[in-house]
């Protein structure tokens, strides 16, 4: 049985540990809100960069762009969005799960595939596992501007452009709510179903269909990356959150039961010293 001053030791090491705990759940609170707020104050930016997009790319007969034709796939792009720390509960492993079941579903040979990484999680982990990780970005702030990421965008949609990539796929994780994220994969580039979800309207436009699209297809695509970044970083910070109010929760149960422990401890002592006195006190009579 561990000695009180053990069980003391391990008591005090847990209360520190749950304080610790304790402030990243709350730093991490503070951020998701921020994050989340972010998000969704981009989507109606999104909605309707969409439907200008289709209203021109579906509307106009005559309009005609790359981004929009299928080409038989040789090389398939993964961009992988995770974070850059740990700690976060399930939030980086759920996403290079799924990228690394879909490559070994999909794919025969590391010269059918490349990997964008978005996140010092994602990069390590494929570096290791000997993939090509042909551009990673790390230290992405927890409230990005576009600005931050607008270099590995334009090259990402300019190597499908010059046909590095024939298709061209986004992962990450989509914010549901605080306890709820889920591994998203999204088909970026060419953008064949872009009319799914856009109201077509018509629109009275200059120059030509195929001008307007060589400029708004491109940017499009980067602000579909930017959009999903975003939407990764408020599911990291709930995913964070949740893992450290688990994790206070486990240090406070711990406390709990290392209290009892020391009590039980204690009061053994004690009636084992009462014991010793009475005994020794019976002797000398």
């Amino acid at each position: 049985m561990a000695s009180l001053r053990d069980i003391k030791n391990r008591i005090n090491s847990t209360k520190k540990t749950s304080h610790i705990t304790k402030a990243m759940q709350m730093v991490s609170a503070s951020k998701m809100s921020r994050a989340e707020l972010n998000a969704k104050s981009f989507v109606p930016y999104m909605e309707k960069i969409q439907e200008v997009t289709a209203s021109i790319a579906i509307g106009s007969k005559d309009a005609s762009h790359p981004m929009l034709t299928h080409r038989p796939v040789k090389k398939t792009g993964y961009i992988v969005i995770t974070s850059d720390r740990g700690l976060a509960g399930a939030f980086n492993s759920n996403v290079i799960r799924q990228v690394f079941q879909t490559i070994q579903k999909r794919h025969k040979s590391k010269d059918e595939y490349a990997i964008i990484a978005i996140g010092r999680m994602g990069r390590d982990f494929f570096k290791k596992q000997g993939a090509n990780v042909i551009l990673d970005i790390v230290g992405v702030p927890d409230q990005p501007e576009f600005a931050e990421i607008k270099d590995i965008t334009s090259k990402t949609v300019g190597m499908f452009a010059d046909e590095t990539f024939d298709e061209l796929h986004l992962v990450y994780n989509h914010f549901i709510n605080t306890i709820s994220q889920e591994v998203t994969e999204k088909k970026l580039l060419p953008l064949t179903d872009i009319a799914t979800s856009a109201k077509l309207t018509s629109y009275e436009f200059e120059p030509s269909a195929e001008e307007i699209l060589e400029v708004l297809l491109p940017q499009y695509a980067e602000s579909l990356i930017y959009g999903a970044l975003l939407d990764s970083k408020a599911s990291e910070h709930a995913s964070r959150m949740t893992a450290m109010k688990s994790a206070t929760d486990n240090a406070n149960e711990l406390i709990n039961s290392l209290s009892l422990s020391y009590n039980r401890a204690r009061q053994a002592a004690i009636t084992q010293e009462i014991t010793e006195i009475v005994g020794g006190a019976a002797a000398l009579e």
